[in-house]
């Protein structure tokens, strides 16, 4: 097989998940913005997702969040989506929209609180059991305003007891995801802050347990890359949350900010080896201004130009020019695969795969943005925390 060919086939089994929750409503903290055509329950966001996957051909599954997704009928929604040509994907837990998680959810001082949200998380496995999902992905808002609010070493406590509780009850082929956030909305300690906290919980639980890199949840100037590098290595990488950031967690589309960072995060991905259903890429953004769909179809394209160019690395040049010492001929290289316009590949990768090669043309042409906005009146619209 030619360079180019094996490029072409390693593309065509990349899979990134979307999240339900953008094809909803979003908005800031000032304003839900709603949009015409937006799902009313979680059986329309699947319809949605369909449409995205059958546009990209590469975003074959649908993380859920609940209980912004909870329906009577588990079996019957992953039987809904497989009808429209896609899966459950990740259970998203949620532990932060509840009064009584005001001081915490698994950290909190109370027993009852923690055992509230412990049992919150057991149902999520229960709900994977229901769905076959295979990822149940933690993030925890837990956290102190001030110093001396609580005992930071005994918060840490709570939470390893609460994880290993979860963890225990995990089944066969089923991983726990923990993902870490260094603020907000905690502002004085945040109970998972960072990569080494999620990586040593996870460590201590076992195999089953992975981290979560999202790449908005970084203070500025952090090598993602780095991290992603250093958790492929100790085999703890389990999925990353694409999004972009200018300031903060902005769950901006994928790409958007730094494309030469999300290239530089997908070379570690292929040189660590972790371009495997290993390692699941899912998107967590919030699409506040532009048209969900179309938002979600141009992050999935950017994901993949990010990673035709990391697949382009001529790797045997990089590593003579690293053994040799010449920073400028290593970086020359780099930077060569990071230059190369891999729109036309990607291009004669979607006609190959039986796909339009431009698949945001094709999803306007299909007319679907105007089928659901007749379509979908009435009703209480899916939004962020709905």
């Amino acid at each position: 097989m030619t360079e180019l060919a094996a490029v072409k086939a390693a593309l065509k089994t990349q899979a990134v998940e979307t999240p339900s929750w953008a094809y909803g409503n979003s908005g800031t903290r000032f304003k839900v913005f709603a949009q015409a055509g937006v799902p009313r329950n979680p059986w329309e966001k699947l319809d949605d997702a369909g449409k995205v996957h059958e546009f990209t051909g590469v975003a074959p599954t649908v993380a859920l969040h609940i209980p912004w997704d909870k329906v009577d009928d588990y079996a019957a929604l992953a039987k809904h989506a497989e009808q429209r040509g896609v899966r459950l994907g990740a259970i998203n837990s949620n532990t932060f929209q509840d009064d009584d998680y005001k001081l915490g959810s698994v950290c909190h001082p109370d027993a009852a609180v923690r055992r509230k949200a412990v049992d919150h998380l057991l149902e999520c496995v229960d709900i994977m059991d229901a769905t076959g999902s295979r990822d149940l992905k933690l993030w925890f808002a837990d956290g102190t305003n001030y110093p001396g609010q609580d005992d930071v070493r005994e918060r840490q406590d709570r939470l390893a007891e609460g994880l290993a509780e979860v963890y225990e009850r995990l089944g066969d082929g089923q991983r726990m995801l923990l993902e870490y956030k260094f603020f907000e909305p905690a502002f004085y300690t945040t109970d998972v802050p960072d990569w080494g906290t999620a990586y040593a919980h996870c460590l201590k639980l076992g195999p089953k347990a992975r981290v979560v890199v999202d790449t908005g949840h970084h203070a500025p100037g952090t090598n993602i890359e780095f991290i992603v590098a250093t958790l492929l290595r100790e085999g703890k990488l389990g999925a990353f949350d694409f999004n972009s950031r200018f300031y903060a967690d902005d769950d901006l589309m994928v790409g958007a900010a730094d494309p030469f960072q999300l290239f530089r995060i997908m070379y570690e991905v292929v040189r660590g080896g972790g371009f495997t259903p290993e390692v699941a890429f899912m998107l967590d953004q919030c699409h506040n201004i532009e048209a969900k769909i179309p938002a979600i179809i141009r992050s999935v394209m950017n994901v993949q130009e990010a990673t035709a160019k990391a697949l382009l690395v001529d790797g045997e040049a990089l590593r003579s020019a690293q053994r040799a010492g010449d920073v400028l001929e290593a970086n020359a290289v780099l930077m060569d695969a990071y230059n190369t316009d891999v729109r036309p590949l990607l291009r004669e990768v979607r006609e190959e795969m039986g796909l339009d090669p431009e698949p945001l043309k094709a999803y306007r042409a299909s007319g679907w943005a105007s089928k659901i906005v007749e379509e979908r009146v009435g009703g209480e619209q899916a939004g962020w925390g709905a």
